[in-house]
């Protein structure tokens, strides 16, 4: 196992402010990006930011509105959105390609996705596709380089920030010439609002604030931390010149994303976890899905790729 250094080089154009390495790790954050002072607060970064701590203002009502009903429905909405729809449909369906699935089921669970909140479809996977494709340069819509806050969810409160570093959104044909895509984003939002105007007739304010405000909340943190966390700290096992890491504890909450160093070596990949100790749960139901023939065209790496990754023995 190996972990790597890697720093952003010094812009000529643009002064250094000051550096510093990220606490337990290698990392090196230099001219770090301040939300308060920096960005650029237009309408969709303002409602960003209210959506986001609305979110969690709701969830400040847990403790109070606690039923086991609501709790419930809390875990299975956590993973119809995140294992279904962002980790299964929005990651490894719809941005890597990593297996086939029949139409209906591929646009079910990309409804689940975006229930998660966080984009539609057609935004979620642009951005995705992005940060491949820019990893960790200044290019990279969330680095850390640019800082732990950064990369965890402050990029997200400057609505410019993709296209200002990786130009307009024409990465995402493949989705944008489907109806379903287009419909899905254009009426993002209000399949959130149906979602909560049911769990408020079914069950009331705690099912409202458990189901909108914690779940939403919840699977936030854990799909950040992929872009965090995973590009701090943990070990590389593939040369992927990045600082994408393997992280077990992040893999845990998140169905497997936290074998991140194994994904950015192998993106095409369905399968994450690649070692019988690297629980991956989407892959798990990616292969039962499989195996009752509702998934095709499974990728997996070669032998002789994962060969040409592997850091040399000295």
């Amino acid at each position: 196992m190996k972990i790597s250094s890697f720093a952003i080089p010094e812009s000529e154009s643009e002064p250094e402010k000051y550096s510093h390495r990220i606490w337990g790790s290698d990392v090196v954050v230099k001219n770090p990006k301040n939300v308060l002072s920096e960005w650029k607060w237009d309408s969709l970064s303002i409602e960003t930011l209210s959506a986001v701590v609305v979110i969690h203002g709701l969830a400040l009502f847990a403790p109070f509105s606690f039923n086991w009903g609501a709790f419930w429905v809390a875990v299975v909405l956590c993973f119809v959105t995140a294992l279904f729809g962002v980790c299964l449909s929005y990651h490894r369906n719809l941005t890597h390609r990593s297996f086939k699935l029949p139409k209906w089921l591929e646009y079910f669970f990309a409804y689940c996705g975006a229930l998660a909140l966080q984009g539609s479809p057609i935004d979620w996977v642009s951005t995705h596709r992005f940060h491949h494709q820019f990893c960790d340069t200044e290019q990279d819509p969330h680095s850390p380089l640019d800082g732990f806050w950064f990369s965890h969810m402050n990029w997200l409160f400057d609505a410019k920030v993709v296209i200002e570093r990786c130009g307009e959104p024409n990465n995402v044909g493949d989705l944008e010439n489907q109806a379903f895509y287009r419909f899905m984003k254009s009426t993002y939002i209000l399949h959130s609002l149906i979602l909560g105007g049911l769990l408020y007739a079914f069950g009331g304010f705690p099912y409202f604030v458990w189901g909108m405000g914690v779940r939403t909340a919840w699977v936030y943190h854990i799909t950040w931390f992929v872009n965090s966390a995973c590009h701090i700290w943990g070990s590389q096992a593939w040369n992927t010149g990045d600082l994408s890491k393997n992280n077990w504890w992040v893999a845990l909450l998140t169905f497997g994303e936290g074998w991140h160093n194994n994904h950015h070596a192998f993106k095409y990949s369905a399968r994450h976890g690649f070692e019988w100790w690297q629980v991956d749960m989407t892959w798990y139901t990616i292969r039962v899905l499989q195996l009752v023939g509702l998934v095709k065209d499974v990728k997996l790496p070669s032998e002789a790729h994962k060969q040409r990754l592997a850091f040399k023995k000295r």
